[in-house]
């Protein structure tokens, strides 16, 4: 059995926070592998601010490479643009394997936004990572306000698979202030640069092959 977890995202660059986070998760629940799931589009988000499918792929496959994360477009290929469409297909498509959802603290402060959230929650685990400036949102959230009695003890974090559904734990790590918000204010045209001269942060690395 596989133990995956996803993140799920623009990636409007993919940076080092993406990064430090995914390495994080990795050790705390004890993951096999992380999979960056490259959104073809948020519906959440302005549209004329989101830089190609292309683009944002490749900017993940680059700050993903030397960590066991798959930067992928799989939604586009399934033709899925919620995540619990893309949830659905992926459990069904993956028996043998164990998926956990990744999440930050901003997106938990808007979940109840989400479609059929409550059933997003029911389908995967959800470990919400900390994110400066959006913990207390977060925690007193709509969604959370739900959520709260599925919390499990941050100790119990390695056991998710045995976990009843829902069930969801807090990790709070080291803040990493990054944001693809502040890159792009820094760097408007950094979608057409060559990935290697993109400012994605300390921790990137070279693009793939």
């Amino acid at each position: 059995m596989k133990r995956i977890g996803l993140l799920g995202g623009s990636f409007n660059p993919a940076h080092g926070g993406h990064r430090a986070i995914s390495r994080h998760a990795l050790r705390a629940l004890d993951l096999d592998e992380i999979w960056w799931l490259v959104s073809p589009g948020n519906p959440l988000k302005d549209a004329d601010t989101m830089a190609p499918l292309t683009a944002r792929l490749a900017s993940a496959r680059a700050a993903a490479r030397g960590l066991p994360i798959r930067a992928t477009a799989i939604e586009a290929r399934l033709g899925t643009r919620y995540t619990v469409d893309t949830l659905d297909r992926l459990v069904r498509r993956h028996p043998r394997t164990r998926f956990i959802w990744l999440m930050g603290a901003d997106n938990l402060a808007q979940f109840d936004r989400w479609r059929a959230w409550r059933r997003i929650a029911r389908t995967v685990p959800i470990a919400v990572i900390a994110r400066p400036g959006y913990n207390r949102h977060a925690l007193a959230s709509n969604a959370m306000a739900w959520l709260r009695r599925f919390v499990r003890p941050a100790g119990q974090h390695k056991d998710w698979t045995m976990w009843r559904l829902p069930a969801l734990v807090l990790l709070r790590f080291r803040p990493d202030p990054r944001s693809a918000t502040a890159i792009r204010r820094a760097d408007p045209d950094w979608h057409r640069r060559p990935t290697s001269r993109v400012r994605t942060g300390s921790d990137a690395c070279p693009p793939t092959s």
